[in-house]
């Protein structure tokens, strides 16, 4: 009858050598997912259409648009709070789809975010 297990320094059981290959598939499917949603951008335009902000997937702003009627000088408040609910809206979706494509790696194992693997 053959050992199941192993011993230190006597090499992997059949498990853990193919678990280890799983983790670095993984890992590797991660790297190329990171990268290309690091290629991606989003948008988000509030206030009807005067707002509209676009972010990549590196989390920097890469456009602000506004429609001239947006610009008051009396009213400089609400255009801050547009551009605002613009670029929070913009990086909720960038995040939302990261977390997504990562979700579909991992399968929901929550190992997105800081895990190298």
């Amino acid at each position: 009858m053959a050992k199941r297990g192993g011993f230190p320094g006597m090499g992997m059981p059949g498990n853990m050598s193919n678990l280890m290959k799983q983790a670095q598939k993984m890992q590797k499917q991660m790297e190329e997912t990171t990268k290309e949603l690091e290629t991606k951008e989003y948008s988000a335009t509030v206030g009807g259409g005067v707002v509209t902000v676009t972010v990549s997937g590196k989390k920097e702003v890469t456009a602000v648009n506004l429609k001239e009627e947006v610009v008051d000088p009396d009213d400089i408040e609400m255009l801050e709070d547009l551009i605002i609910s613009a670029v929070n809206e913009a990086f909720r979706k960038m995040e939302e789809d990261q977390s997504n494509s990562m979700a579909k790696i991992t399968g929901g194992l929550g190992m997105g975010g800081g895990f190298p693997f």
